[in-house]
């Protein structure tokens, strides 16, 4: 596990000085969906610092069994409704939020628990009927009505590209967020920042720091093939 985050992190911080980033920008989203808590336990002594998980229920068992470990929860995943309540008691971030309807039950449980939850904003940039996310078109008075919600907070944008062997193929979409985030903030909506790009996975992340990624989404290349 040392050996596959140092050659993880490695490939980061290279990625990023060839784009004339500072690598510290960078922060590595350890994708531990379907890994058994012992070896999210090896991750985290390794130095992982930031775990992405995609399933609530999971994610409260391996948060329990972790309890006593100093790491970040984020939730990556599709996020129903009617999960809100829990995953604003078990997520420092959700990257997945797409809909009026379901920022307002997060910001209704956050309310509950006296929260204020971080989130992102995800942008379905090729327009896939298969995948979650808001359209391009849409997202800016997404944010509009979500920034009226209190105790929620946006903090940038998250992406899935559609899925490609050749890494080159994904930079378009890269692309299309970062100039979304721009045009985002020359706007100043109230009560959001646009900090964070949530892109890249292990078969892309290079191309995805090299347009402006904060957060990579990395599992396979930590974890291994999932069954």
């Amino acid at each position: 596990m040392k050996d596959r985050l140092k050659n993880v992190m490695d490939r980061i911080k290279k990625s990023a000085i060839k784009c004339r980033r500072d690598p510290e920008t960078i922060r590595l989203v350890a994708v531990s969906k379907t890994v058994p808590a012992q070896r999210v336990k090896e991750a985290i002594d390794a130095g992982v610092t930031i775990l992405g998980e995609n399933y609530v229920q999971e994610t409260r068992d391996k948060f329990n069994a972790l309890s006593s470990c100093r790491v970040s929860w984020h939730f990556i995943g599709h996020l129903q409704s009617n999960k809100a309540k829990y995953a604003v008691r078990l997520f420092d971030l959700i990257h997945s939020v797409d809909s009026v309807k379901l920022a307002r039950e997060i910001d209704k449980q956050s309310k509950k628990v006296d929260k204020i939850q971080n989130i992102l904003i995800q942008v379905n940039v090729a327009d896939e009927s298969t995948k979650s996310g808001a359209s391009i078109q849409n997202t800016l008075n997404l944010i509009k009505e979500i920034s009226n919600f209190k105790n929620l907070a946006v903090k940038g944008l998250m992406t899935m590209p559609p899925f490609f062997n050749a890494p080159e193929k994904v930079r378009p979409f890269f692309k299309d967020l970062r100039k979304l985030r721009d045009q985002f903030r020359k706007e100043a909506v109230q009560n959001v920042v646009m900090d964070e790009l949530s892109m890249g996975m292990t078969g892309d992340f290079e191309v995805a720091i090299e347009e402006g990624a904060t957060l990579v989404r990395i599992g396979t290349a930590l974890f291994g093939e999932r069954n």
